[in-house]
């Protein structure tokens, strides 16, 4: 074979392309393909086999001469089975030449070695810097290479395992490769951590409420004149909240003040007709109705400025923004004003938006973080939910919750803002991550 070398020169510069090759291999196929077909010049090999290592098998990459070998056929099921035979044949990490004769390989391996291959076979071991071995380089030759070209060779085979190495460096999970065997182990642990049971969770902004307030609005329709309490004011029972102005309606009662009197005076003086004329007498009963009528009418305007000063119906205190919001503004009968609540039973009110809607039932357990004291917070349950979700002050359409307060805590103030989380049923760990995806999906599918 000696005759076959290319002359030193020649021989250098055909060495420096391959490596120059290998080093501009952007993916390990890529590099595989290069070491089974461009060495041939050199070597005259009848066939060039790439192999990388998988635990303890071996997976091939390339076969000389061939875009993409066929998986099931006779002779690469043959060698699936015999490459690990033959990779125990080799002593070290150095390149070794392989003879049939001298192995007396096992019978399932000698017969399709007798049937494919030729007498010998040049294996290369390439390993990483860590002494791993990542694949195997297998040569076919009727006989041993020459010894003169080994050693230019060693300067290639030691580009090729730096250049596999780089390339599959990004794939290690910590310097690990798992086998076949080893992922299935992690799927089937992964499946396993999916059925462990969790319990829902779902977070939603909360406020401080009272779980006894009652509302304060407006007996009659009027302008708000004045607002005589503060916000978060204690009040007593019969303490004056806000007072409408009585402008139009005294005006009205003096009004009918007067009319009362003239329909007095005109029923008086018919009175006194219907002694000499008899159908004065007539009109008597049509002067009293009106007479009645007028002041019906002043009593009523009485009764409305009565209630143009509305006082708390019990103890608490006023809950309501800023006083110049309700100075001069119209209201109408009904209108809600403020609250009158009890600070000494606190509640949670919970806006749960329906996209984190889970199911929950009463009693439920809740954990409060108010946005003042973050580190302090509180326990409670459901005590209500509402049947139907609406639209919130911040336009998210949601549902209302209202929670107990466990304990009397001082930090339970009305009004403070925070974030609640609620906890529902218990489900698998694989529901828990997949119920908002799949919920998505379905909405965009209709699925």
């Amino acid at each position: 074979m000696n005759d076959r070398l290319l002359p030193p020169p020649q021989l250098l510069l055909s060495l420096s392309a391959l490596r120059d090759r290998a080093l501009a291999a952007d993916s390990l196929n890529t590099l595989a393909f290069s070491m089974a077909n461009d060495l041939y010049p050199l070597l005259k090999f009848r066939q060039a086999l790439v192999l990388a290592q998988r635990g303890e098998a071996f997976e091939l990459l390339c076969v000389s001469g061939l875009a993409k070998p066929q998986e099931d056929s006779p002779y690469l099921v043959w060698l699936r089975r015999s490459s690990r035979w033959l990779a125990t044949q080799l002593p070290g990490k150095e390149p070794h030449w392989l003879a049939r004769d001298t192995l007396q390989p096992p019978p399932e391996v000698a017969d399709g070695w007798a049937e494919w291959w030729p007498a010998g076979c040049w294996c290369i071991p390439l390993h990483d810097k860590a002494g791993a071995r990542l694949g195997l380089v297998l040569f076919l030759l009727d006989e041993p290479p020459p010894e003169p070209l080994l050693p230019m060779l060693q300067g290639l085979w030691q580009t090729w395992a730096y250049c596999w190495s780089a390339l599959t460096r990004q794939r290690r999970l910590f310097g690990w490769r798992p086998t076949r065997r080893q992922l299935g182990v992690l799927v089937a642990v992964l499946a396993l951590l999916l059925l462990v049971p969790v319990r829902q969770t779902a977070l939603a902004p909360a406020e401080i409420v009272s779980r006894s307030a009652q509302i304060v609005s407006s007996p009659i329709d009027g302008v708000i004149a004045t607002i005589d309490v503060r916000p978060n004011q204690a009040v007593e029972a019969g303490t004056l909240l806000f007072t409408l102005d009585e402008t139009t309606l005294r005006n009205r009662a003096e009004v009918l003040g007067k009319e009362v009197a003239v329909a007095d005076a005109e029923y008086i003086a018919a009175s006194q007709r219907a002694f000499d004329n008899p159908q004065s007498k007539s009109e008597l009963t049509v002067l009293n109705g009106k007479a009645q009528q007028r002041r019906a009418e002043w009593a009523a305007v009485q009764a409305q400025l009565k209630r143009t000063h509305v006082v708390a119906p019990r103890a608490g205190v006023a809950v309501y923004a800023d006083p110049n919001d309700w100075r001069g503004k119209p209201v109408v009968t009904g209108e809600r004003v403020m609250l009158v609540a009890d600070p000494s039973q606190p509640a949670m009110r919970i806006e749960l938006p329906v996209a984190d809607g889970i199911a929950l039932e009463a009693g439920a357990p809740v954990t409060l973080y108010l946005t003042a004291y973050p580190l302090q917070p509180l326990q409670g349950t459901i005590l209500e939910t509402s049947y139907q979700a609406r639209k919130s002050d911040e336009g998210v359409v949601a549902y209302r919750l209202l929670a107990s307060v466990d304990g009397a805590p001082e930090h339970a103030r009305l009004g403070l803002h925070g974030t609640a989380k609620l906890f529902g049923q218990r489900v698998a760990l694989g529901y828990y991550l997949l119920r908002r995806p799949l919920a998505a999906a379905r909405a965009w599918t209709g699925w």
